[in-house]
């Protein structure tokens, strides 16, 4: 199946503007920052939080159990993460991967992160990590035919699942 491209070329004046370069460093609308601030509960979506890093449910999942592990600070690159920030956040990184594998006992799994929106992040402004359990044979015909995921569960039986697996550790 060959990629689709549309070419967009009228939007190359915003993109290389000083406003979008603002927007991108603009701490005041970042979803993850107001996240940073809310209680462990299904509600909110936040799973565990630690001093310095926090993990809660990805909103718009690629699979079931797909995670987000942020710092709570504003951050956008590894580098700018303190030393004790960084050992913190691969904790807590540490602490998603093995609640998932209680929680799904699946065959691997996927971590990773993309820095930048040149890297491929669609929020590039603040650093995250996705983790992801994977099975094999869990693609499908889905995907590739029709550009659509199937979610087995919703975002609510992901959270008590993640959540109860991250309270037995």
């Amino acid at each position: 199946m060959p990629l689709e491209r549309f070419n967009a070329a009228w939007r190359e004046s915003y993109v290389s503007s000083t406003t979008a370069r603002h927007n991108l460093d603009d701490a005041t609308a970042c979803v993850f920052c107001a996240l940073a601030n809310e209680p462990v509960d299904e509600s909110t979506g936040v799973l565990h939080v630690s001093a310095t890093s926090f993990i809660t449910l990805n909103a718009y999942p690629y699979g079931s159990g797909h995670l987000l592990v942020l710092p709570r600070r504003h951050v956008s690159e590894l580098d700018d993460l303190s030393n004790d920030e960084y050992l913190d956040f691969t904790q807590v990184l540490r602490v998603a991967t093995r609640a998932l594998t209680r929680a799904y006992g699946a065959d691997g799994m996927n971590v990773g992160m993309n820095l930048g929106r040149a890297g491929g992040a669609g929020i590039p402004k603040h650093l995250h990590a996705h983790a992801l359990p994977r099975w094999d044979g869990d693609t499908n015909f889905m995907t590739t035919i029709a550009e659509t995921r199937v979610l087995p569960e919703s975002l609510a039986s992901t959270w008590r699942k993640v959540r109860d697996a991250i309270v037995g550790l």
